[in-house]
């Protein structure tokens, strides 16, 4: 269990711990909307209070996880996982939540992906034992403390990108240099096409690569990988053509015998647009000369969208395996109505996604009342820092006082913004709070 600093910030956390040690952490000013009388309780003991999200002190605006939509969704990436055939490691960038990793290592999850070695410190930090890093590390004080690591706990299993035969002799030196005792698990990472993001343009280049991970005794090459979300003009049949190509340099280094002292052939890919077509093309690969590790990295799923994923995911073109859930409602309150057909809301960019779309005002909860009525003929059409800018048809029902309710565009920069989030069921009841740490 956690203990407290003398100024009252939580301690770091011990690997023992785990997630359940961020109960006693103590509400207080840093957390966005809690209710102010609930300082001095500890996370724990405001979940076992059970208060109500409109009524029980919450101030706004106040960003709210649906519990019974995160639950549906963990299920069924766990069923479309296995039936399929693909191991799931999700891509913990989404929602940088300990929590929200139990849950998902729960519901199945081989491990947890990463981006940058800050996310990878949070997860040992937690208690991940499986951490797949689908990025290049350079960082020789990274790699240091990777190091340790892996030479502290021989249970500790990591996996991370190479690009470049540079990246390889980097990572040698600060591996040799922190006298790390078991070699580092690496991917040859395949880019996705000219002007894509990261990864090696040309199987002669995966090659070389390959090849400078052999001659590092520091490193072992245990597969490939890539990103399909990063094809140039991406539709299915690029998609699918790319991942074959991912396969075929897999088969190829086998066939060589570059996997030699690997327990198995690690070949990943998939985000949340096209994990579809990772299951059918590796549902074809063929029989190599050890177990292949089928790696799917989809990290959104869990709280969904209503804007970009809805539109983007898979399921809207295989409807028959089921369909994921909007979890995120971000309430705020009606602060100012200057004119019939302009509303302000108290929340803006500092609450809200919106790189990707603006909110979308779904539900008002009448400030007399208390009744939820749908937000008809009220549109978001702006941020501000701190303001949402409303505008109001004439049949529109809102005035200052009322709450209203905005789906969210990208789960990535919805979590980012609240370091505590209500975890809440459908008549209101908050149940637990989702710590963040980006």
């Amino acid at each position: 269990m956690a203990v407290g600093n003398p100024d009252g910030r939580p301690a770091e956390p011990t690997k023992s711990a785990g997630p359940a040690a961020l109960a006693d952490e103590r509400v207080d000013h840093r957390f966005k909307a809690l209710p102010p009388d609930a300082g001095g309780l500890t996370v724990g003991e405001l979940a076992a209070e059970r208060r109500n999200l409109f009524t029980g002190g919450f101030t706004t605006p106040v960003l709210a996880l649906s519990a019974e939509s995160v639950e549906h969704n963990l299920a069924l990436l766990e069923t479309y996982a296995e039936r399929h055939g693909l191991a799931f490691a999700p891509h913990g960038k989404t929602s940088m939540s300990p929590q929200l990793f139990a849950r998902q290592l729960e519901y199945g999850a081989w491990g947890i992906t990463a981006a940058v070695p800050h996310q990878a410190r949070v997860y040992r930090a937690y208690g991940i034992q499986r951490i797949f890093l689908a990025n290049e590390v350079v960082d020789a004080a990274a790699l240091r403390w990777l190091a340790a690591e892996l030479n502290a706990d021989p249970g500790f299993r990591f996996v991370c990108y190479v690009d470049s035969v540079r990246g390889v002799e980097l990572m040698d030196e600060a591996l040799r240099a922190a006298s790390a005792t078991r070699p580092l698990d690496v991917v040859v990472e395949l880019g996705a096409g000219e002007g894509a993001r990261t990864g090696v343009r040309t199987a002669a280049g995966c090659a070389a690569v390959a090849d400078a991970v052999a001659a590092a005794d520091t490193l072992r090459l245990v597969g490939v990988a890539g990103y399909e979300g990063e094809v140039p003009q991406a539709d299915g049949d690029k998609v699918r053509a790319w991942l074959r190509e991912l396969v075929s340099v897999a088969a190829d280094f086998d066939r060589a015998g570059r996997f030699a002292g690997s327990p198995e052939i690690v070949v990943s890919a998939g985000g949340s647009a096209w994990f579809d077509a990772v299951a059918e093309v590796f549902a074809e690969i063929p029989a190599l000369s050890l177990p292949v590790l089928k790696l799917l990295r989809s990290g959104a799923y869990v709280s969904h969208d209503d804007g970009h994923y809805r539109h983007l995911t898979p399921f809207n073109r295989v409807p028959d395996e089921g369909a994921l859930q909007p979890a995120f409602r971000l309430w705020a309150q009606v602060v100012s109505r200057p004119s019939p057909e302009q509303a302000f809301v108290n929340a803006g960019k500092r609450d809200a996604a919106y790189d990707l779309d603006l909110p979308e005002a779904q539900a008002v909860r009448d400030a007399r009342t208390g009744e939820v009525r749908p937000a008809a003929g009220i549109t978001v059409t702006g941020l501000s820092d701190q303001h949402g800018w409303v505008r109001t048809d004439p049949e529109a029902d809102l005035e200052v006082g009322d709450w209203l309710g905005l789906g969210l565009s990208h789960p990535c920069t919805a979590f980012d913004k609240w370091q505590l989030i209500p975890l809440v069921e459908a008549d209101g009841t908050v149940t637990d709070y989702i710590r963040t740490f980006f």
